[in-house]
């Protein structure tokens, strides 16, 4: 057999092993994702068992934070020491966290075993995206973009309707059990199939820059969550999280100017491009998620659909967003140019944004699911390119770090977004009560501007209808603020450099026993 045959022989059982991996990947992915949306129905009965009512809030937060701050620490260790083993590692804390869940007794055993789960699942996600990131060159990695967008839409639809179904049929604590063999499905493809190579180093981690870290993004995540809602914007913990927060950041930054392996090299800010889509990932999560909190409050109260059918209302959005961003992929992976796709994606997310303003108390199902269509094909376009655009401008030795990074700024972003809309959307619902029932309408939306239906279904049918009227007015409020933020991400990408993607080429430039193998067994 000639060498120039050879290539063709090892290239479809390496292909074959690439699928097997990508949906290790992709189950890892699913879990992250989709727990919250699971646990989100399951939530009334996990309540009327173990009690704690007021501290209902914490199972949700406790996992986001956590979240949120392990993640930059994951992709930094994987860096270091390896992506296969810190990735696995996450998989094994994420099912601990989900058993040790299912088995609570009490609420505080339960928040505690969620921030466990919410640690590893810190580590799923910057480990998909970084495996991803060093197994497959960003020239090829756009056609596999879709099968991430499509795990999102799968979580976000399908997350309330499984979670209903398991806790009426299973019991609430199979919420968390589903996820052990799922996960260990994922666990045996990974182990089995993916080899990566190991490394050594003879650094300390950076534990300083990852204790300053945690409290800043601890303080700022509670800012924004509490704010406006627990606690009033001026109030004295409020106050005294901003100050916590922003001395932390700044002893951060230079403590990782000091640190032999900093948690996050600031060298890699020195990238426009890296730098710019940071900036878009942020204000990509704060529309992304505020939209997604607001529209199906928009469908159930105004729109009188229920629960489980305002999840399915979300089909068009999240049947676009998946459709273009496989288009994006293909175009990407086919040309190598990119830059198109988030000027072009920040331009409908701003007239899907504009266009969900304007509905209103007469607007029907079908307009509005075509303006979220728009929304969709914007964030297709831009979603999975900002983790494509981030992996291209750090080395390879850093992608782990650029990845998480990306990954940080989208969540911060995210509940900033949740929170500010949030306080713009009651401020104005009770603004419209006011206006429009007089004393007993701002009496009723006093203590918070989501109602449940069983409330609402007891006002008179002129305080209903003011009612109506005001959630159309906060989301027309939210909405378009949201567009106006958006413009902001717009600008940002024009003025990104569509620097050459790194391709197979400038991918086997290492030396052969530092390249990830797969293994050709399957």
């Amino acid at each position: 057999m000639s060498r120039t045959e050879q290539p063709a022989v090892a290239k479809e059982p390496r292909q074959r092993s690439v699928r097997v991996v990508m949906g290790g990947l992709m189950i890892a992915m699913l879990l992250a994702m989709l727990d919250n949306m699971i646990i989100g129905t399951a939530m009334p009965t996990i309540v009327g068992e173990l009690g704690g009512l007021n501290h209902l809030s914490w199972v949700v937060t406790a996992y986001t934070l956590a979240t949120a701050t392990s993640t930059p620490i994951w992709g930094k260790l994987g860096d270091m020491y390896g992506r296969k083993n810190i990735f696995l590692t996450s998989i094994v804390m994420f099912l601990a966290g989900s058993a040790l869940s299912g088995a609570s007794q009490s609420m505080d055993q339960l928040i505690t075993f969620r921030a466990l789960q919410g640690l590893g699942a810190g580590g799923l996600i910057v480990g998909v995206m970084s495996i991803i990131g060093e197994l497959i060159p960003p020239r090829e990695r756009g056609k596999y973009q879709g099968m991430t967008a499509g795990v999102m839409a799968i979580a976000m639809i399908g997350g309330p309707l499984v979670g209903g179904s398991i806790t009426d049929n299973w019991g609430w604590r199979w919420s968390f059990y589903i996820n052990l063999p799922i996960g260990a499905a994922a666990l045996a493809m990974i182990t089995i199939v993916l080899h990566l190579p190991k490394k050594r180093t003879q650094s300390r981690i950076d534990y300083l820059g990852a204790v300053l870290l945690t409290v800043a993004i601890t303080s700022l995540v509670l800012l924004t969550t509490w704010g406006g809602t627990q606690y009033a914007w001026g109030s004295g913990m409020i106050i005294g999280l901003l100050v916590l927060g922003l001395a932390a950041l700044a002893g951060f930054l230079y403590a990782e100017t000091r640190a032999a392996e900093p948690i996050l090299p600031l060298r890699i800010f020195r990238s426009g491009n890296f730098t710019l889509i940071s900036l878009i990932g942020f204000l990509v999560g704060f529309t992304m998620f505020g939209s997604m909190t607001f529209l199906p409050l928009f469908q159930q109260t105004v729109q009188g659909a229920s629960a489980t059918n305002s999840g399915l209302l979300l089909l068009p959005m999240l049947l676009s967003m998946m459709a273009v961003s496989m288009v994006a992929g293909r175009v990407t992976t086919s040309t190598g140019k990119y830059k198109i796709f988030p000027v072009t994606g920040g331009a409908l997310i701003i007239v899907g944004l504009y266009l969900l303003s304007t509905m209103g108390v007469h607007t029907t199902r079908l307009t509005s699911g075509l303006f979220m269509a728009v929304l969709g094909a914007g964030m297709g376009f831009i979603m999975q390119i900002t983790m494509l655009i981030a992996q291209n401008s750090v080395d390879l030795k850093d992608i782990g770090v650029g990845s998480s990074s990306a990954t940080l700024f989208r969540t911060i972003g995210g509940s900033f977004g949740v929170s500010l809309f949030g306080a713009l959307f009651t401020h104005k619902v009770q603004h419209a009560m006011q206006s429009g029932a007089g004393g007993q309408g701002a009496a009723a939306t006093k203590s918070g501007a989501q109602l449940d239906p069983a409330t609402i279904a007891k006002f008179p049918p002129a305080m209903k209808d003011a009612y109506f009227h005001a959630v159309a007015s906060g989301t027309h409020t939210v909405f378009l603020w949201g567009a106006l933020v958006s413009i902001a991400g717009f600008i940002a990408a024009w003025f990104l450099v569509e620097t050459p993607l790194r391709g197979a080429a400038a991918k086997a430039a290492p030396a052969a026993e530092d390249q990830p193998v797969l293994a050709d067994a399957l």
